[in-house]
């Protein structure tokens, strides 16, 4: 983001405009920011063979899917409409990795049907796939190396209380599974968890992953994760790529001498890639004083960007329509009945009735984490690609709201 002849500006797009023409609430996707990342992954482990599938959980809009496949990612999958919407997206089903958790035999089946490779994260599933398909169908395993990482509990997913993964402690009975029905696993998998700052985080768990494999013979494949910190303030600290692509890449290259033969190194990053490219702009509809607090209440809530009041995550907030005005302290809250503060206590260039707010980091769990609550619409998407905007989801309207209820006869 720039400011430009007084106004800000994405990839030489003024936001003030975009908001203008598509109305507000909105959010924006910079697709050049998404693939600057994209690239940037896969040119710090060259020349690994290294495969991006894109965790679409992240913001699973088709357009957001297809700019990523034409760049060359593949794509994580955690549901079956999320292999689907890959599919429809024009993903081959073998790029598609499909990671669920505490699904249906139905629904593994349903995946197996489609022809996507599946990963199971679960002694009972395995079981049940092993006398399924004996070792007709691939599968990969995910692993639970017993690492706390993650920036909250709630998106912390290799610890030992985790519901994720199968225990590194009970791999001797995966071991006993697998032979017993003689399952082929050609993948190993792991995720410690989101905002990992330490490459040494990573390093130990791959060496947990590396001394997995002496149980299985015919990989094709060591799966990471992700887990990438992104900046949300300034000055945050993040993943320096560079330097963990620097450390796992050698070690990786001398597992594989180990090992007897060359893996592909997998990754499956979501925020690193659309978070920063993400932004979400919204209109204030009012100033309440308090005898406290100055409220900017704005005409959106935690129904559009949740966020902040479910895991306390920090957004930048920034005043498009007063770019060198005068810094006051705001604190601003949605149109929810329920307390839905995006910010407390934040320096804004003062704010009047009317102009536009921008929140920035907005790419990741933003849209696909909103909901219809108080009856209220979900925002448009708009991607910026090269030179253009494009609307690439419409604003809902009244119909959407009630296009699956049936009336009851009373």
């Amino acid at each position: 983001m720039e400011i430009v002849n007084g106004q800000y500006t994405v990839s030489g797009i003024n936001l003030s405009e975009i908001a203008n023409e598509f109305g507000a609430p909105v959010y924006v996707y910079d697709g050049n920011k998404i693939i600057e990342q994209y690239n940037r992954l896969i040119n710090a482990f060259k020349p690994l063979n290294i495969k991006v599938k894109y965790a679409c959980k992240a913001l699973n809009n088709s357009s957001i899917l297809k700019l990523l496949k034409q760049h060359g990612s593949g794509l994580d999958t955690v549901s079956i409409n999320e292999v689907k919407l890959g599919l429809l997206a024009g993903f081959d089903p073998k790029d598609i990795i499909f990671t669920p958790n505490c699904v249906s035999i139905e629904e593994i089946q349903e995946a197996v049907r489609l022809g996507v490779h599946i990963n199971i994260d679960n002694i009972s599933i395995l079981e049940q796939f092993g006398h399924l398909y004996g070792n007709t169908v691939p599968c990969c395993i995910r692993i639970n190396p017993h690492i706390l990482a993650g920036g909250n509990t709630k998106i912390s997913t290799g610890h030992i209380d985790s519901k994720f993964g199968i225990s590194v402690y009970q791999l001797r009975h995966v071991a006993r599974v697998v032979k017993s029905s003689n399952i082929r696993v050609n993948g190993l998998h792991m995720h410690t968890g989101s905002d990992i700052l330490d490459a040494g985080v990573f390093l130990q768990g791959a060496e947990i992953l590396f001394d997995a494999t002496k149980d299985f013979l015919d990989l094709e494949f060591l799966d990471f994760g992700s887990g990438f910190k992104v900046g949300y303030k300034e000055g945050d600290i993040t993943t320096d790529i560079e330097e963990l692509a620097g450390a796992l890449s050698q070690r990786f290259q001398e597992f594989c001498k180990e090992y007897g033969k060359d893996l592909e190194l997998w990754f499956e990053p979501g925020k690193f890639l659309v978070s920063e490219a993400g932004y979400f702009l919204v209109k204030v509809n009012v100033l309440k004083q308090t005898t406290a607090t100055v409220f900017v209440g704005v005409d959106s809530g935690m129904n559009h960007l949740i966020r902040p009041m479910l895991y306390d995550s920090y957004h930048s907030i920034i005043n498009l329509s007063n770019p060198e005005g005068k810094q006051r302290i705001y604190t601003v809250v949605g149109y929810i009945c329920e307390t839905d503060t995006f910010g407390w206590d934040r320096k804004l260039s003062e704010v009047h009735e009317g102009d536009m707010l921008c929140f920035k980091n907005a790419g990741a769990y933003g849209f696909t984490m909103s909901s219809n609550y108080n009856a209220r619409f979900k925002p448009a998407e708009v991607l910026i690609w090269k030179d253009k905007t494009q609307l690439i989801r419409r604003r809902e309207d009244f119909q959407d709201l009630l296009r699956s209820e049936i009336v009851a006869e009373l």
